[in-house]
This record gives C-alpha cells, structure tokens and sequence, in this order.
C-alpha cells in the first residue's frame, strides 16, 4: 500500500485501484469473492479502516420500542470504543449519525451511490478536519440511490466490518435477507433483545442488551461482546 494514500487523509475524492482496495479492506474481498467490488471510492481518512468496525443497520420502518434501545445504543456508541459504519440513510441511522457527530467517534458513512458530484455537508467537513469521518463507496457507479445500490452497500459494509448489528429488519425485507446472508459467512450478527426482533433471533441472529453489547465492546481484547 502507497504510504502517502493511507497515512494520510484525502481532502479530494479519490479512487482505489483493486490491489489498494483488497490491501485496506481485505475481509471484504475474503467473504465476498467474484462478487466483491472492482474498486473502492473514498473522501476522507482511510486510516479509520484499520480499527475495529461495528456496522449498523435499521430497516426504514421499526416499532416504538426499537427507536428507544436506538438512542441507548448510539449513546453508548460515543464513548469511542469502535469505529461506526452505516449508510446513515434510514431515519433512525441518521439520528445515530446526529449523536455520534457530537462525540468522539470516528464514522465510515456509506452511500449507496457514487461519491462524484456529492457535496460534503458543513457536519461532514467539521468531522473529516477532525480527522474521525470517511465516505466510503464499494464500487457503485450509480449517481443516486436505488434498492438494488442500497442492497449493495449493505452487503459490502457487513463484509467488510468486524462486527454487524442489526436494529430492526421488517419481516421479509432486503435488511432481513441479508442477515441470512452474512450468517452465511459465519460472521455473528447482533440485534436488540427485544420481542420485535424475534424473527431475526430465529434465523441466529443474537439478541443482546444494550447494556451488555456496550459493556463487551469496553472490554479490552474482546473481539466481540
């Protein structure tokens, strides 16, 4: 890896070339295969690839319930334990992203669409001078967001981290199809003890509390909680 790509961060979009890609994030070329991306596009620090990565995931709609332990879990999250992953796209991933940018915690943010033309929002910019905010595109060359983009992303951000959790996936959704997919690979997937993921729990999703999944995150040398 060029030393002058990873040690520092890019204050220009730029893109990876397949060996620069598969070198910073090489758990995701390892669970996806000929299905991984050609090439990475990013803005911002790519020293953040290096820590441990806890993605987060939460289907569009979720129960009352849900968004309570949402707000527990991103509180949680802004004690600098591990670096976030998410699109930051549904409403409850947005308000995570409101959290953490008031904290220390370094973010990958993921759009589900190619970072040419993207502005920065004055969030993002304050976040990428502190030196804790990367924009990470897995090869998609669309210009906006689609359901097949959005699924893509997913699935690449879930290979990609160390830790998956999952919020809320609706019964028979894209966010539930691909807790199936990342089991698969043998890779834990976490969610919410709670009786509105017990469809996720059935398919060996963990339920956990949030207290605890904190807790083991705090833990030193935990690789999970």
């Amino acid at each position: 890896m060029d030393n002058g790509i990873i040690e520092e961060a890019p204050v220009e979009r730029i893109r990876l070339s397949s060996r620069q890609s598969r070198e910073l994030a090489p758990a995701l070329y390892q669970a996806l295969g000929r299905q991984a991306p050609s090439f990475l596009e990013a803005q911002g620090d790519l020293r953040l690839l290096r820590g441990c990565k806890l993605a987060l995931f939460c289907s569009v709609r979720s129960p009352g319930s849900i968004l309570s332990k949402s707000f527990d879990l991103a509180n949680g999250l802004r004690q600098n334990l591990v670096t976030v992953m998410s699109g930051f796209h549904s409403p409850i991933e947005k308000e995570w992203f409101a959290l953490l940018q008031r904290s220390t915690t370094p973010m990958i943010s993921c759009p589900a669409r190619s970072l040419e033309k993207r502005r920065l929002s004055p969030e993002e910019r304050s976040l990428m001078a502190q030196g804790r905010y990367l924009l990470l595109n897995f090869g998609i060359s669309e210009g906006r967001i689609t359901r097949e983009t959005a699924f893509q992303r997913n699935l690449c951000m879930a290979a990609a981290a160390d830790l998956v959790f999952v919020a809320y996936a609706a019964p028979g959704g894209k966010t539930e199809y691909l807790c199936e997919q990342v089991r698969k690979w043998g890779k834990p997937v976490w969610t919410f003890a709670d009786a509105a993921t017990a469809h996720l729990q059935k398919l060996g999703v963990r339920s956990i509390r949030v207290g605890a999944f904190i807790s083991g995150l705090a833990s030193p040398g935990a690789s999970e909680p």
